[in-house]
């Protein structure tokens, strides 16, 4: 059993759900080295979240941010923790909802993922900075 720890940065995107699929693996190269594990990979922050979805249809992502900015409204009169902007708190509540991590199953040097299925940063803030995540790989490494 191998482990393999390291921190990317993702560069700013703006508010939506983004596919993230690809700068993964273009970032972290050291998953061609296993042959069978898992990539876990956690979000460093509190108003982003990842998940897991539909990779090639870009109106799901789009139907994805309507959807939650109607679940979570930030018109909501109830809120109190926005000081640094009506997106504060309803951020906050969307991780909540949506989680900071995601695990994703590594066979013969690549994320085991289904055809249609991709990474999501799914970004909360208005106005975001670059994120950054931990990914952490265990597993057996290739022979040879």
């Amino acid at each position: 059993m191998s482990w393999f720890q390291k921190e990317i940065r993702l560069s700013v995107r703006p508010r939506g759900f983004h596919v993230i699929t690809g700068d993964i693996v273009e970032q972290v190269p050291e998953i061609r080295r296993y042959s069978v594990g898992l990539a876990h990979i956690f979000i460093k922050h509190t108003s982003a979240s990842l998940t897991i979805n539909e990779n090639a249809d870009p109106t799901v992502r789009v139907d994805m941010e309507s959807h939650f900015n109607a679940m979570v409204p930030e018109s909501a009169g109830y809120l109190l923790h926005t000081t640094e902007g009506p997106d504060d708190m309803t951020s906050h509540i969307k991780v909540a909802i949506l989680g900071s991590s995601v695990t994703i199953p590594i066979s013969d040097g690549r994320l085991n993922m289904g055809t249609w299925q991709g990474i999501y940063l799914c970004e909360h803030r208005n106005r975001a900075g670059p994120r950054r995540l931990v990914v952490t790989i265990s597993g057996e490494l290739k022979r040879g």
